[in-house]
């Protein structure tokens, strides 16, 4: 999801990147890929990504998910938005993303890593629990939410 130039800058100013999270269940479990760049390089999280411009909600979730996964959805709903930002060492913000989770309807496909995603995998909501640290901060409370609505 991150690349060099994260920061958005108007008249200057740095301002907040706006992104996508595809949030598709299958089977009762939720689709995470572990990242491979910062930020939360190593961890698990939602399949997701920039918004390009010019592009809608659905189409950037519909095809951040493709591109890291390799697995068709139905862009559906917003779930909610997250604010997501990680500080480097001298207390400075360093990204800084506002992530509008999109519910996404399964279509096709089992998922393989490619893109900036290192592995993927389906998750149950104890298996996500259970990843702890190894999770993205909010993974696991949007995780019970999608997993909420599926029962």
């Amino acid at each position: 999801m991150s690349h060099a130039g994260d920061v958005v800058k108007s008249e200057g100013e740095p301002r907040p990147v706006p992104a996508v999270l595809a949030v598709v269940v299958h089977e009762r479990k939720v689709l995470l890929v572990q990242r491979s760049n910062p930020p939360d390089a190593g961890r698990w999280g939602f399949p997701g990504g920039h918004i390009e411009w010019g592009e809608r909600l659905f189409d950037a979730a519909e095809r951040e998910l493709l591109e890291e996964t390799g697995i068709e959805a139905c862009a559906e709903e917003v779930l909610t938005v997250l604010d997501m930002r990680a500080e480097g060492m001298a207390g400075n913000v360093e990204h800084h993303f506002v992530l509008v989770a999109v519910g996404c309807a399964w279509l096709a496909g089992s998922g393989a890593a490619a893109d900036d995603a290192r592995a993927v995998g389906w998750f149950t909501l104890e298996q996500v629990a259970g990843l702890g640290n190894d999770a993205s901060d909010d993974v696991l409370a949007l995780a019970e939410l999608t997993l909420s609505h599926h029962t």
